[in-house]
């Protein structure tokens, strides 16, 4: 996808809305050379034990990019400093059955180098191409990391 547009932003949302999607959600693809930050869902959890991008829902009258910012904050305790485009998105059924559209953005964060604090998940890691492959990953969220990696070379 091209660089972050306000408009594009609108239509997407717009689109989804038009495909009748129930819940949207924002996650973000946050890199360090071809490593992405992955986290991993607590047992206990709806989908207990897959490994996932930083995500979380866009509240009622929240921005895309509010959301983002806010649930990358929650999730990991980082902060997004930039958000460069919209690079993937996918389809899928939350737990309640809803139809959701997740958006990933390739973002950087401030503190990438601090020490990550988890409040929703129970580890996360730095992975690769190569260590990708060993993680208990959505096949959705592999195709977003691979179109992701794809950009990069």
């Amino acid at each position: 996808m091209t660089p972050l547009q306000a408009a594009d932003l609108e239509a997407a949302l717009e689109c989804a809305r038009r495909d009748r999607v129930e819940t949207i959600v924002v996650g973000a693809i946050i890199s360090k050379g071809d490593s992405v930050l992955v986290l991993r869902r607590k047992q206990d959890d709806y989908l207990g034990g897959i490994d996932e991008l930083p995500s979380g829902h866009v509240d009622k009258g929240e921005s895309l990019l509010a959301a983002l910012r806010r649930e990358v904050k929650e999730e990991t305790g980082l902060t997004v400093s930039q958000v460069h485009r919209l690079d993937s998105q996918f389809d899928y059924l939350t737990g309640s059955g809803k139809r959701a559209r997740q958006f990933n953005f390739a973002v950087d964060v401030l503190d990438s180098e601090g020490k990550i604090v988890l409040s929703e998940h129970c580890a996360y890691c730095w992975a690769g191409p190569k260590e990708a492959d060993a993680l208990n990953l959505t096949q959705k969220t592999r195709n977003s990391l691979e179109q992701f990696w794809r950009r990069l070379n």
